[in-house]
């Protein structure tokens, strides 16, 4: 199986190039800017060209959630022109793409967790642009799988796993807000998932038809921010001292320019009768990722 990853930074992207390292059967390519931008057709072609990838992955998208507030024509440009353009060349070829969205489709004021046919009302420029992405990677290839995932976290970038550690780790004041819960997602948990997905889209011929559409696929269960950073600082040798010294705090504490779901579950029931895939609980991820970030 052959694989063209866009974008290469990221940490799914990055989860990605690691968890392909450890296989023998699939080979891939992450490719990302200046090289390869998915906002131009030529390079998409000529990546496309070059790989001929049995299944495309877009995990590139502008993520800087607040700074997006400001600037909506880059965002928009790359998370849903990119997306559409890459989505196109990848069905001119007949090739499937996953396409990577996100719960901030959501406006979070649901009190159980979201499926994939509840009503999508972003209210960030952010969710808008990834909900247009979505629609235009539909539009344009029959052929696409959309993940929607949440809260990611992983052994690489930045990412409030590490952030708990290091501020555990300095001693400094540990305040975490408890009114926003969501699906907290540990990248390499997810990146299973995609391979077993894209291995299926790229042999259609050897099993039932493929359920095109859109899933959502997280870490299962939910939490609040301050559940994670409990559980996070539960794994330490001085577990107790650091649980002692977090404080649990409101959103108002924390204002930023773009406001977050206060509730943003995500259930992933589909994905499991789908493709009979579910990603562990998330508290298996915050063990993984911290055991992981501490052998350094």
């Amino acid at each position: 199986m052959r694989l063209l990853i866009a974008g290469w930074q990221g940490q799914i992207a990055q989860a990605l190039v690691e968890g392909i390292s450890a296989r023998d059967d699939v080979r891939a390519c992450a490719l990302g800017r200046p090289a390869f931008n998915i906002c131009e057709v030529r390079s998409i072609e000529r990546a496309l060209s070059d790989i001929r990838p049995n299944v495309v992955i877009n995990a590139a998208a502008y993520t800087d959630v607040d700074k997006a507030e400001t600037e909506p024509e880059k965002v928009f440009e790359l998370n849903r022109d990119g997306a559409r353009l890459l989505a196109q060349a990848a069905a001119n070829r007949g090739v499937p793409i996953i396409h990577i969205s996100t719960d901030y489709v959501f406006d979070g004021t649901q009190t159980t967790p979201y499926v994939e046919t509840d009503p999508a009302n972003p209210m960030t420029v952010y969710g808008r642009s990834k909900l247009a992405g979505e629609a235009a990677v539909q539009a344009s290839n029959a052929k696409h799988i959309i993940l929607r995932t949440a809260w990611i976290y992983s052994p690489f970038g930045r990412n409030f796993v590490k952030s708990i550690l290091q501020r555990a780790h300095d001693g400094a004041a540990l305040r975490v807000v408890t009114d926003q819960h969501g699906s907290p997602t540990y990248a390499p948990h997810l990146v299973s998932a995609m391979l077993s997905m894209a291995a299926r889209l790229s042999r259609p011929e050897h099993g039932p038809p493929v359920p095109w559409g859109v899933y959502h696929a997280a870490g299962n269960g939910g939490a609040s921010w301050y559940e994670v950073a409990r559980e996070i600082l539960g794994t330490l040798p001085e577990a107790a001292s650091s649980i002692a010294r977090l404080e649990a705090v409101s959103s108002a504490e924390f204002p930023a320019k773009a406001p977050r779901p206060a509730y943003s579950v995500l259930d992933t029931s589909k994905l499991q009768s789908g493709f009979d895939l579910a990603l562990p609980d998330w508290q298996a991820g915050v063990a993984a990722c911290v055991s992981r970030l501490q052998a350094r």
